[in-house]
């Protein structure tokens, strides 16, 4: 893991496409900007986490499915 030092107005790049800016510092709370392509999905950690939860129940689900279908000879 890197870890790096910010200021509030300060930014850090992630290859080409992706800045991540300070916006403010209060307490135990930083705001984050992010500038990123459309085509990437930024989510909070614990909501990336449910989401892949949620497909992995889903998926299980869709194998029941195929189980029960009658299979061809």
């Amino acid at each position: 893991m890197l870890v790096l030092t910010r200021k509030t107005g300060e930014a850090i790049q992630i290859g080409e496409d992706i800045e991540i800016s300070i916006v403010s510092v209060k307490g135990d709370q930083v705001k984050l900007g992010i500038n990123a392509p459309k085509n990437i999905d930024i989510h909070r950690k614990e909501v990336y986490l449910t989401i892949q939860e949620e497909n992995a129940e889903a998926s299980k689900e869709i194998h029941n499915l195929f189980n029960i279908l009658p299979k061809k000879e």
